[in-house]
């Protein structure tokens, strides 16, 4: 999942403003990088929570690039992410960003993280599965509530 982050920073990279007290010149392209693998890593570990990856990501880190540029960075992020949606809904239960096995979102009556590998293209595991909301009834039910607010 890196390969996504790393490719918006080497598009991005060369475009970056020097900070003014930034002797090394690098600060601003570390918080590009830290920006990129933070929203990867959020995509690919808590994508339902997660409702626009691309605005996100080009608001923490426009501030670092030119005026004219802002349309470029706009782009390159909006393509990449894109990308990155796609890979994850064609094959969500193989991708796991540290490598190790997939956890169960819930909590145990203790308040322990529940070990448990959840279903695949779930969040939760059989035990836990009740606790999983359909997309489509969130969805919904946002839309009531906008209804019943205008």
């Amino acid at each position: 999942m890196y390969r996504f982050s790393r490719s918006i920073y080497r598009d991005l990279a060369p475009r970056v403003i020097e900070g003014v007290n930034d002797e090394t010149g690098c600060r601003n392209r570390q918080k590009l990088l830290e920006a990129c693998e933070d929203a990867i890593r959020r995509i690919s570990t808590d994508r339902r929570y997660f409702a626009r990856p691309s605005r996100s990501l080009f608001n923490s880190v426009r501030m670092y690039f030119p005026m004219g540029d802002q349309l470029y960075v706009w782009n390159v992020i909006d393509t990449n992410i894109s990308l990155a949606l796609e890979l994850i809904e064609t094959a969500p239960e193989l991708l796991v960003i540290d490598g190790g096995p997939r956890e169960c979102r819930a909590h145990t009556r203790k308040g322990t993280p529940c070990q448990r590998e959840p279903l695949p293209a779930r969040d939760y595991c059989p035990s836990h599965k009740h606790l999983e909301e359909p997309l489509e009834e969130v969805a919904y039910e946002l839309h009531e509530e906008e209804l019943q607010t205008a």
